[in-house]
């Protein structure tokens, strides 16, 4: 039988989603709880896209197969005991066998949250990124035009990076404000490792007036790495989740983000 889980943890601790000789990551620690609920020396996860050390997720989506039958709540339940408290199991359903949580995605989520502010920020310190300047919502708006659509965005691509193509759509970007914190949502058909990131650190630039809103065209035509700016911190991303199909019937797994400080 396959399962499907959707899972949200705060990134801080961790050295990223992907498995580790270290085992301090999400996916080590799910797949320990995994294995100590169902009395096996090992459980496999699969998830719907990695995230790197200090990145939250709101909606990851994992899936394995397991021959422990269950009720969902049961696994809801039984996976959370066994896991720290910042990683929890939101929801559990079985699914097809042809389901796969990364290549039945038909789009992934992102969300930046921000804080403008002279102090850098101290309750919520390592869940929101900062700028020491205010920002400029026309200015960042009008950026993020020049991005929509499908590009070829080796500007804002880790050198890391491991996809076979840097050309990806992105659908909508959206910014909206409370107060002095910021929330940038991203949503596309997939994204480069870092890709985010390096967007937001060209979008505060812009926001700050340190460079016009045109210049983020330069910088995506330019197709090289140097050309934008330094990848930004990444303790205000939170991987939304996986958008897909009604067919498989799974629980939203692009929930509202609502929470703002």
């Amino acid at each position: 039988m396959r399962l499907a889980l959707g899972v949200s943890y705060c990134g801080t601790a961790y050295q990223g989603w992907q498995s580790q000789s270290s085992g301090l990551t999400i996916q080590d620690k799910l797949e320990k709880a995994l294995a100590a609920f169902c009395d096996v020396p090992r459980v496999s996860t699969l998830c719907a896209g990695r995230t790197d050390a200090g990145v939250h997720g709101l909606m990851q989506v994992v899936h394995f197969d397991t021959d422990l039958d269950r009720t969902p709540y049961s696994w809801v339940r039984g996976t959370n005991r066994f896991l720290p408290r910042d990683i929890a199991v939101q929801w559990a359903q079985y699914v097809p066998d042809s389901f796969h949580c990364r290549a039945s995605a038909t789009g992934r989520r992102y969300v930046y949250v921000l804080l403008d502010s002279p102090v850098r920020p101290s309750l919520d310190a390592r869940r929101v990124g900062w700028s020491y300047r205010p920002l400029a919502q026309e200015a960042m708006q009008q950026a993020s035009l020049h991005l929509l659509g499908e590009h070829d965005f080796s500007s804002f691509r880790a050198s890391s990076c491991q996809a076979l193509s840097p050309v990806k759509t992105l659908h909508k970007i959206d910014i909206s404000r409370k107060g002095h914190y910021w929330r940038f949502e991203f949503e596309g058909n997939a994204f480069l490792h870092h890709m985010i990131r390096n967007i937001m650190g060209c979008m505060v630039q812009v926001g700050q007036g340190q460079q016009s809103p045109d210049w983020m065209l330069q910088v995506l035509h330019a197709k090289r790495r140097d050309a934008a700016a330094p990848t930004y911190s990444p303790d205000g991303l939170y991987f939304a989740g996986p958008i897909y199909d009604a067919q498989w019937g799974l629980p939203d797994t692009t929930p509202p983000f609502d929470w703002l400080p």
